[in-house]
């Protein structure tokens, strides 16, 4: 998950916008997947009589497939968090985050200040961290879902 999620912040500068957002995203993971798939095949032996001996104790600090699937879906989450997030607060992070604009051509297009605009990511984060421990603990979606009272 960090690799996938240190390539969209690092690559955010590179996207130029010729495509989907989605397709920019799926192109990093793919290209993730592919690289992990190319070190574990260089590194990685197919041979059974191999499984005993001191190289059979040693973990792969690699993610799995399945560890991969996890950060595809949790990518897909965050995505739909910040696109159920107030109005304000989806174009602060859309702007400044995903398209990485500078704080001052978000400002001027939302026509607000820098302070407001640190104010929006800031309650944006917190909306988006407050969904993801809610549903990472069972407890609904994502913004804009209503959650039932507890006991």
């Amino acid at each position: 998950m960090s690799d996938v999620l240190g390539a969209v912040i690092t690559g955010r500068a590179s996207f130029a916008g010729r495509s989907a957002l989605r397709s920019w995203l799926t192109a990093i993971l793919k290209h993730k997947i592919v690289d992990l798939v190319r070190q574990r095949a260089a590194t990685d032996s197919w041979d059974d009589e191999s499984d005993s001996g001191p190289c059979a104790s040693v973990a792969s600090s690699q993610p799995r497939p399945d560890e991969i699937a996890q950060q595809r879906e949790a990518v897909r989450q965050v995505l739909r968090g910040i696109a159920g997030l107030p109005k304000s607060l989806r174009d602060a992070m859309q702007l400044r985050v995903l398209l990485d604009q500078s704080a001052e051509e978000v400002c001027k297009a939302l026509s607000i200040t820098e302070n407001n605009l640190f104010q929006r990511r800031f309650r944006a984060r917190q909306t988006l961290a407050s969904s993801m421990s809610m549903a990472l603990h069972g407890r609904g979606e994502w913004p804009g879902t209503t959650y039932p009272e507890g006991p």
